[in-house]
């Protein structure tokens, strides 16, 4: 209860993460042409940038004003952030059921893809960088938003699966963006792909990527703008839907007996299951 009061009462906490969030959204998006698309910065990303330069553990200077005091404060409040998402999930779901139904099997069978960090990214952080348990929280999703809600509560995020979450969460925030409008803009010409399934493509569960990606397409072909970001917004909705349960009954339970199978090295005894 002690410690509750003590967040609760944190002003210089409270403070910082208000002024960053004014200044961020003052900034707003940005948007860099670069010649077969643009690159969309945004607020999330400025946030990040000027969290990292405020934290006293990168920048010694930063303990001016960020004492360790408010670093450890601000740990339980991620999981309070991220219980808003978790709660949009469940408003999105329902209601577009009926869209989910319409879009049809290919939309339904764009879900596997996301199995492919599993098969791709995860042996090679086990056998190439001897990763330990990290690895699962990294490779066994995307890791958008529902995927930090599953590690959260089912290791939290000061374990190391939350540490390997959030750090793809973090690389993804700052170069997603900029990855799939490159990609987008590129694959688009190339007539390999259609646009309709490059549109699909676009849902992954993030709506800064997510609008990266359909924006550059409707930059490459901008008389299919309304059916590019219809197909987007049903496949990111999809996502939302059907990734959460992906993620928990299939994806975490593989990388788990993947990790087994592939020698990973045994959790830490002092950090697995800590909750902030």
């Amino acid at each position: 209860m002690e410690k509750i009061k003590e967040t609760v009462m944190d002003w210089r906490l409270h403070v910082t993460v208000l002024a960053i969030t004014i200044v961020s959204e003052l900034i707003g998006v940005i948007q860099i042409p670069i010649g077969i698309g643009a690159i969309l910065l945004l607020p999330l990303l400025y946030a990040f940038v000027f969290g990292l330069i405020l934290n006293p553990h990168v920048f010694n200077v930063a303990k001016g004003w960020v004492r360790e005091r408010e670093v450890q404060n601000a740990s339980p409040l991620i999981i309070i952030a991220i219980m808003p998402f978790i709660a949009k999930f469940g408003t999105i779901i329902g209601p577009s059921m009926n869209q989910i139904i319409e879009a049809g099997p290919a939309l339904l069978l764009q879900e596997l893809g996301n199995l492919g960090t599993i098969v791709l990214a995860f042996p090679v952080a086990i056998l190439v960088f001897r990763m330990g348990r990290e690895a699962i929280g990294a490779c066994f999703s995307v890791a958008r938003e529902p995927n930090i809600a599953i590690i959260a509560d089912r290791y939290g995020l000061k374990s190391q699966e939350g540490a390997g979450v959030m750090g793809v969460y973090v690389v993804g925030t700052l170069f997603g963006t900029f990855t799939f409008a490159v990609l987008a803009s590129i694959l688009s010409t190339t007539g390999a792909f259609s646009i309709e399934a490059l549109a699909m493509a676009c849902g992954i569960g993030s709506g800064s990527m997510m609008a990266a990606c359909s924006g550059a397409l409707v930059n490459a072909v901008p008389e299919m703008e309304e059916q590019i970001l219809a197909l987007a917004g049903a496949s990111n909705v999809l996502t939302y839907a059907t990734g959460l349960y992906l993620g928990i009954f299939v994806a975490l339970p593989l990388t788990e007996k993947l990790y087994d199978l592939l020698g990973g090295k045994p959790a830490e005894k002092s950090v697995p299951g800590e909750k902030p």
